[in-house]
């Protein structure tokens, strides 16, 4: 070995043992300043080992895998898929069309017109709930059921009015059904999960998750119904979605799918029926084939509104016509008066009016306050039925 060598070899030495020194010097210094942190990685060992059942705390890939098994069986939106989807059925309407056919001229034809969803409420007797604008118009209605089955179904009853339908199916064999909520107490805020099927069977029984975005909505629907007291979500809710089920955590239907804000540059604006307000629009529909509706009897209008502003009058519902055999012309209400409150709660217009009194039933006293020749009346009306 030369002697330039030899001289380096103490100097090496002499860096190495240096550099170690250094080493467990600022490790010793940071363990100090940071003990909570090393205290943590040093317990994680004993977690990995509580998750895994063992004490090798080298296994990360097997913690991983039976933590992220265990979140997903604890979800409660797989939960409430696997609870509430048997229960979801793809609705298709069929309308018939003439077309042409060269040697038979026009001839009708039985085509698919649109597709929704529902949701089975009666298993023992194959009822199904859904949207009026779902089934209307139809010749011929089917039902896809979770197990591959599709039955033909006929409509137990109908309202426009709601936007709620009831249909039936004979083959009641292996059915589930939802278990029914209150939606009454629902606050902004709440966990939902929506369930159906947007685009047809192809995308049956999509499951979408979000929260309540705001209760109370009024809405006007595409076929001019308006629809009161509306749950707003994010959940997204596309076409073919209608009639199916909004769920809570709990796996309890709390409102019926019915549209969605179709804007541009609108999103997560969906719609749902309250199923508190809808149940007993539904019981009726099974019961009578019909639902009834609380009215005043009367014509009202939003043209007044306008001149109201103009001249800095009160805002409310203008009543341009009374039937005089109806509720309000007993209570001695006329034409010309402007109603600007149902017991008391303000209405602004003709829409406010009317979803206040559908939240009443037939025969409920209500007292209307009024303005009639710039005086304010009160009187107490007792809720008749609505005309169709």
């Amino acid at each position: 070995m030369s002697e330039k060598r030899r001289r380096l070899l103490p100097i090496i030495a002499l860096c190495i043992f240096c550099a170690l020194i250094g080493g467990f010097t600022s490790a010793a210094i940071l363990k100090y300043v940071y003990a909570d942190v090393f205290d943590a990685l040093e317990a994680q060992p004993a977690v990995v080992a509580a998750v895994n059942g063992n004490t090798d705390s080298n296994n990360s890939s097997a913690f991983l895998t039976d933590s992220s098994s265990t979140q997903a069986s604890s979800s409660p939106v797989v939960r409430v898929a696997k609870e509430v989807g048997p229960a979801v059925v793809g609705i298709t309407n069929y309308q018939t069309v003439y077309r042409y056919r060269y040697g038979s001229g026009y001839t009708p034809q039985l085509v698919e017109a649109g597709t929704g969803s529902g949701f089975i409420i009666d298993a023992k007797n194959g009822y199904i709930v859904t949207n009026n604008h779902v089934i209307q118009n139809a010749q011929k209605i089917t039902v896809s059921l979770s197990d591959g089955r599709t039955l033909d179904a006929k409509v137990v009853g109908r309202d426009s009015i709601t936007d709620l339908a009831v249909v039936q199916i004979s083959d009641t064999s292996n059915l589930t059904e939802v278990k029914i909520g209150d939606s009454s107490a629902l606050e902004v805020g709440e966990y939902v999960v929506a369930i159906g099927n947007p685009g047809g069977n192809e995308f049956a029984r999509s499951v979408t998750a979000g929260v309540i975005s705001a209760t109370n909505r009024t809405i006007t629907v595409s076929n001019r119904v308006t629809l009161y007291n509306m749950l707003q979500t994010d959940a997204a809710i596309n076409p073919g979605n209608s009639g199916g089920p909004l769920v809570n955590y709990s796996g309890e239907v709390i409102g019926i799918n019915s549209a969605k804000y179709a804007v541009q540059g609108f999103e997560g604006m969906g719609f749902a029926i309250p199923i508190s307000d809808a149940t007993p629009i539904i019981k009726q529909l099974v019961e009578n084939g019909v639902a009834k509706h609380p009215a005043l009897r009367v014509s009202i209008s939003d043209q007044y509104l306008q001149y109201a502003k103009q001249h800095n009058l009160p805002l409310g519902a203008y009543i341009y016509e009374v039937d005089p055999d109806g509720p309000a012309a007993r209570a001695g209400i006329q034409r010309g008066d402007v109603i600007t409150h149902v017991n008391d709660v303000r209405v602004r217009n003709a829409t406010e009016l009317i979803g206040e009194i559908y939240k009443h039933n037939i025969g409920d006293k209500v007292t209307i306050t009024f303005i009639r020749n710039g005086q304010t009346k009160k009187v107490k009306v007792t809720l008749g039925e609505m005309i169709p």
